[in-house]
């Protein structure tokens, strides 16, 4: 047990060196990005390094597999240097068990950033949204699923169309409920508009049995209107077949109001799917996202794999340049298709759990085949 100990240690070493020095690079560039983008609104330079700290999270948590890919070349290619590797062959240690140790360390390494750090990065990317629209980066606009309903909020300062009141279009915001809603997020059912003034509060309270989201403006149908700012509201309210409001949202804009799929934690991933679907939206991309995640420690030992593969071999002058180069190139490629079977599970070409989990598999094994040919030679 002290050398598989001793193996990992090592590779934790070059995990964290790597990390530290990727986390300072996108520090640096991000901060430079916030610093440009609101440098116009008078934003100090604490808060935007607040905003990079935010804003890198899920970047860095991105690259994590590629992270550990470089963790696994920079190993290797030091033990090769240092002789190591040799003495390790002649003492009886396989290759497949000299990989093991870092390989395991690096699937455990996997299991802790989807525990601990993928909740850290749904709760940056909040927060980060939150302060960007407090900066005067936000656009009035917002999604969000409730038990059994779906609410959105619209500013109302659209053109108004034909049949609105006047003050659909003066400067405030629209509260919309709705029971559900179609797949494509063009029609609302059972819903209720609350319209409100920027200066006298709540106006206006719509109800209508389907809302429908036309170019710049919702189509509602079966319509009944109380005018909240009379004595009376239910005196004077009055009902309509068709009545129409403006707005700037479309259907892209609603499911993407949604967020991101990394932007929920993982542990509440399953219910924020179901949710989806009650309300009658696809919960695909999460799903796909889901199992992404569930694969994640054993895409971060391929990766470890890989790089044994190519660079845990004597060091011969130049050629350990080259397969380096092939060894990050195959890393690389793996990283590549993952993203590639993820745009293909979230269009429902392949399941979402072939989607996440083939790409990690299919490198597993290549690679223990190539480590077993370069063992019996």
């Amino acid at each position: 047990m002290i050398l598989p100990r001793y193996l990992a240690r090592r590779f934790l070493r070059m995990f964290l060196l790597v990390a530290g020095v990727f986390l300072a690079i996108l520090f640096l560039i991000d901060l430079i990005e916030q610093i440009r983008r609101f440098g116009d609104e008078g934003l100090g330079l604490g808060r935007a390094a607040l905003l990079a700290a935010l804003n890198i999270a899920g970047g860095f948590y991105g690259i994590l597999p590629l992270i550990t890919l470089l963790a696994g070349i920079a190993l290797f290619v030091a033990l090769s240097r240092s002789s190591e590797l040799v003495a390790m062959r002649a003492a009886g240690r396989s290759g497949l068990r000299i990989v093991a140790a870092p390989a395991i360390t690096a699937a455990l390494a996997g299991v802790l950033a989807v525990m601990i750090l993928n909740p850290i990065v749904a709760g940056t990317t909040k927060r980060y949204d939150a302060a960007s629209a407090n900066s005067g980066a936000g656009n009035g606009q917002a999604v969000s699923l409730g038990r059994g309903a779906v609410w959105l909020r619209q500013g109302t300062q659209a053109a108004p169309g034909p049949g609105t009141g006047a003050d659909a279009s003066r400067p405030g915001q629209i509260v919309i409920r709705a029971a559900r809603a179609s797949s494509d997020a063009t029609a609302l059912f059972d819903a209720t508009f609350l319209i409100f003034d920027a200066n006298s509060g709540p106006v206006r309270r719509i109800e209508a049995r389907e809302a429908r989201l036309d170019a710049g403006r919702w189509t509602l149908r079966d319509v009944k209107e109380w005018p909240l700012t009379a004595p009376n509201p239910e005196r004077t309210a009055r009902t309509a077949d068709t009545l129409t409001l403006p707005t700037e949202l479309t259907a892209a804009r609603i499911r993407d109001g949604f967020g991101a799929p990394e932007a929920v934690p993982v542990w509440q991933l399953p219910d924020f799917i179901a949710g989806l679907e009650r309300a009658g939206f696809s919960g695909l991309r999460h799903r796909v996202w889901l199992m992404q995640e569930l694969a994640r420690p054993a895409l971060m030992a391929a990766m470890v794999m890989l790089a044994a593969v190519f660079t845990m071999r004597p060091p011969r002058g130049r050629r350990t340049g080259v397969l380096v180069l092939a060894a990050f190139a195959a890393g690389v490629g793996l990283f590549f298709l993952r993203n590639l079977a993820q745009v293909m599970g979230e269009t429902g070409q392949v399941p979402a759990a072939a989607a996440a989990f083939a790409p990690p598999a299919a490198a597993v094994l290549l690679a223990l085949a190539a480590l077993l040919r370069l063992e019996d030679g």
